[in-house]
């Protein structure tokens, strides 16, 4: 096996509509096509969104190469495509929406996208190795715009792992209500190949002579412990990447004229003068990013007005399952303030001091946290998630995007007015009991 071209992560691509493979660079980029080529094989392409090469004969019986994943960010909040695929790149996740839409005269999943991910659905969620082993690669991209073309430009965002696929209703450009698969895939360490995909490792799954052993050399070192080990692995398998725990109040705010600016706005706009309607939508919100990185999390309840004693929220984080199960008491905080207000350590530590061992605080806010707060917390250990203004109104972007065609004003209606979280004069120990 010869090593051949690699794609580096971050690094972007140029995707010409010629797809000539034959120049190593087009117009100062390298060049998509000229990386993935395979002597003998059709070219794989991006269009479709979801690639799925076709199936080739290995030593050891019919494999897929590989499957190709790219989102195109610059649609998303569109009419065509209202949706947002999340990328998380410094904590190796993706949060990618399949390509069924409310025009296909297919069943849910006969998609070819779709359909592609959930028959590799089992192989990459498999408790045996040899299962595993037959998994497909996925190697995920995303469109960027370079000198203001919008189109044919990539960047390469890593190789993945689907850890789970669930049912979603969206909502299309002419109102239209359907049904689509969502899928959560682990983005996989690449620090010992320098943060590289050895071509050769997918020309080699395509040649009929090697067995799947045998191509295993060229793939990276996480994909063959993820093999090896299996889904447990994966938290320490996952791509990381080290930030600093105190961000600067620039940092959290919106850049001025941006799209989160605008929405930051409304939101406050649409509670002013009604905080307490407010931590309906920071239950909402905080109960999306703890379950962003797949927990389990009941909302419960919401406190009286004026007698929360340092808490507005009340909900429960359930870490394992049956009897190895252990419930957390989540304690949340909700400040709906002016976009430019900072919450001081004073604030913070109001919901700090109300809790107890194996408690967890949230802060949702329209503002940002002072460096002495965050400070406080990582000198301290405090157990506390804080959500400024500016994951607040991305978080929102999605909600209204995902389930209300991008209308943000109708998002935060619908949360307010259907809210599972019902006002209660209730002990926060009481969700334990639920």
């Amino acid at each position: 096996m010869v090593s051949a071209a690699k794609l580096r992560f971050g690094e972007v691509y140029r995707y010409a509509a010629s797809k000539d493979p034959v120049p190593p660079a087009v117009d100062g980029f390298p060049n998509f096509h000229h990386i993935t080529q395979t002597p003998g094989a059709p070219r794989v392409q991006l269009e479709s969104g979801i690639d799925v090469p076709a199936l080739c004969e290995g030593a050891d019986g019919k494999r897929r190469p590989v499957v190709l994943i790219r989102s195109s960010p610059w649609k998303a909040g569109s009419e065509q495509t209202p949706w947002h695929d999340v990328f998380d790149l410094d904590n190796g996740h993706l949060h990618y929406f399949g390509d069924h839409k409310a025009e296909i005269d297919k069943p849910l999943g006969g998609s070819p996208g779709n359909r592609a991910l959930l028959e590799e659905q089992p192989l990459h969620q498999a408790l045996s190795e040899a299962g595993r082993a037959r998994a497909t690669p996925l190697l995920i991209f995303r469109s960027v715009t370079r000198r203001n073309r919008v189109k044919g430009h990539v960047e390469f965002c890593g190789l993945g792992v689907i850890e789970r696929a669930e049912r979603v209703v969206q909502r299309d450009r002419h109102g239209q209500v359907f049904v689509n698969y969502v899928f959560d895939i682990a983005l996989l360490d690449l620090r010992q190949e320098e943060e590289c995909i050895d071509w050769g490792w997918i020309n080699a799954r395509r040649d009929g002579s090697l067995t799947l052993k045998e191509t295993h050399r060229l793939a990276p070192e996480s994909w063959r412990r993820w093999i090896k080990e299996g889904h447990a692995a994966l938290p320490k398998l996952r791509r990381r990447v080290a930030a600093k725990a105190v961000h600067k109040t620039r940092d959290q705010r919106p850049l001025p004229g941006s799209r989160q600016e605008r929405d930051l706005k409304q939101i406050y706009e649409f509670f002013d003068g009604r905080k307490h309607d407010f931590e309906h939508l920071a239950a909402a919100v905080a109960a999306r990013v703890i379950r962003g990185k797949g927990a389990e999390y009941r909302e419960g309840w919401l406190t009286r007005p004026s007698a929360d004693g340092g808490a507005d929220f009340v909900g429960r984080l359930d870490i394992g399952s049956g009897t190895a199960i252990a419930k957390l008491i989540v304690l949340g905080q909700a400040k709906c303030v002016l976009p430019n207000t900072t919450i001081s350590a004073d604030q913070v530590a109001r919901v700090v001091a109300r809790l107890q061992r194996g408690w967890i605080g949230v802060f949702v806010t329209t503002g940002v946290f002072s460096e002495s707060a965050q400070a406080e917390i990582v000198e301290d250990r405090y157990p506390i998630i804080l959500v400024n203004g500016l994951l607040l109104a991305e978080q929102l972007r999605h909600m209204a995007n995902e389930s209300h065609a991008g209308d943000l004003v109708e998002c935060m209606t619908k949360l307010v007015s259907s809210s599972p979280a019902e006002v209660m004069h209730r002990r926060p120990e009481e969700i334990l009991l639920f």
